[in-house]
């Protein structure tokens, strides 16, 4: 492979920005929808194919004919979970492997020990949306030299929704002035293509047009996407009893305009007893417009990592009027918890669920018992930050790879 062939492997871009030319042209290894870049609005399934197709007929026309990954952004789903992924709910755009009975069709996802146990390979290390650019204060100040320490730190590949170019030509030179080893470069490009090979993307790089109607159908708890992904993936911190036949809920009510699935809310009122009273307020005693929630991201970015208001009230409120209070954070990076943990029976890091809150509710009802662990250390306080394991002054609220295990109902 030529130097522009293997850090043509190492980009991944932003769906709005490819075209099957310019994938040829640079050689690129990844294209990501983004939460919400669609083909278009409410798009079926063979509108994807459709458009996945193209963007690998692209890819297939190069010298090496080295298919594409394609990447789908699945309502920010549980892609921060430890021995465990979620596969994204629009199947079916590009190869296929079958695992236990169920074809589950590639897309991108986090590689993780769980799936070297269960599919037998070993992953690769991509970065964040715009992850280089965000190693400095500001963003993207003194770019090359935030690309040389991501790549030298081991990222193999780089997630560069919309200046690729810049990526591509600032990594060339990085690595033709031995600043960049060749050696590096190397093995990022051998773990994607080991990837790509064991997911068989080489043999079948299309996507199967037959599969369509599998798109957008309920998810049971019966198949392996739930058996195995999001019980793994939701953490147990503290417990000392689950479940009174009256439950007060205060969750956010999870969904998306493009997607079906199962809302935490919909999924805890399936799972109750009948006659059972399911009670669901968006901010108990008070009313709160749902325009005035922040969410994950954009709105949601704060640089204290508090939980936003008016969640401090919600907690307290709730847990002082009910016997046992269990609140599930639904999150995608740890935040403050430490002032909430008195005043709780039972805290649970349930990540960002996507379209499926049946998992969550499995576990908080038994049906699996909770076994996830953290993927990151929990912090007391921003004050700490950075923090990691093995540091001399390690005090943590939860460290990595923290979680209590309990056992499914029988």
């Amino acid at each position: 492979m030529t130097l522009a062939e293997k850090i043509g492997q190492m980009t991944q871009v932003e769906r709005e920005n490819i075209t099957g030319e310019i994938l040829a042209r640079h050689f690129i290894g990844s294209v990501l929808s983004a939460a919400g870049s669609v083909p278009a609005p409410r798009a079926s399934a063979e509108a994807w194919a459709s458009m996945v197709n193209e963007m690998q007929k692209g890819a297939l026309s190069t010298r090496l004919g080295i298919p594409i990954i394609y990447g789908a952004d699945a309502n920010h789903g549980s892609s921060n979970v430890y021995k465990a992924t979620l596969f994204p709910h629009n199947i079916g755009l590009g190869a296929t492997s079958s695992w236990n009975g169920v074809k589950m069709h590639a897309n991108h996802f986090l590689i993780t020990d769980f799936l070297k146990n269960k599919l037998k390979f070993r992953g690769f290390v991509i970065s964040d949306w715009q992850g280089i650019d965000r190693i400095t204060s500001p963003p993207h100040k003194n770019y090359p030299n935030s690309i040389a320490t991501g790549i030298r730190a081991g990222i193999d590949m780089v997630t560069v929704p919309y200046n690729y170019t810049e990526f591509i030509d600032d990594l060339t030179s990085l690595v033709e002035n031995n600043i960049v080893p060749m050696s590096r470069i190397d093995d990022a490009v051998s773990r994607i293509l080991r990837v790509k090979f064991t997911m068989g993307l080489f043999e079948s790089p299309f996507a199967d047009p037959s599969l369509a109607g599998e798109v957008g159908k309920q998810v049971s708890s019966k198949l392996p996407m739930l058996l195995a992904a999001i019980p793994l993936s939701v953490s147990l911190w503290t417990n000392y009893g689950i479940a009174e036949q009256q439950h007060a809920i205060d969750t956010t009510d999870l969904a998306m305009e493009n997607a079906t699935g199962t809302t935490i809310l919909s999924a805890i009122k399936a799972a109750v007893e009948p006659g059972t009273q399911v009670v669901y307020s968006e901010e108990p005693g008070t009313r709160v417009l749902a325009d005035k929630y922040d969410y994950a991201e954009a709105a949601g970015d704060n640089l204290n990592l508090t939980i936003p208001s008016p969640g401090p009230s919600v907690i307290r409120t709730v847990c002082e009027a009910v016997k046992k209070c269990v609140v599930i954070v639904v999150s995608g990076r740890p935040l403050v918890a430490e002032p909430y943990l008195g005043d709780v029976d039972a805290l649970v890091a349930a990540w960002l669920p996507g379209t499926e809150g049946q998992g969550v509710a499995d576990v908080l009802f038994g049906d699996y018992g909770f076994t996830g662990r953290l993927p990151v250390t929990w912090f007391r306080s921003v004050e700490q930050l950075p923090m990691n394991a093995g540091d001399a002054h390690y005090d943590p609220l939860f460290p990595f790879g923290f979680g209590l295990a309990t056992k499914a109902r029988k």
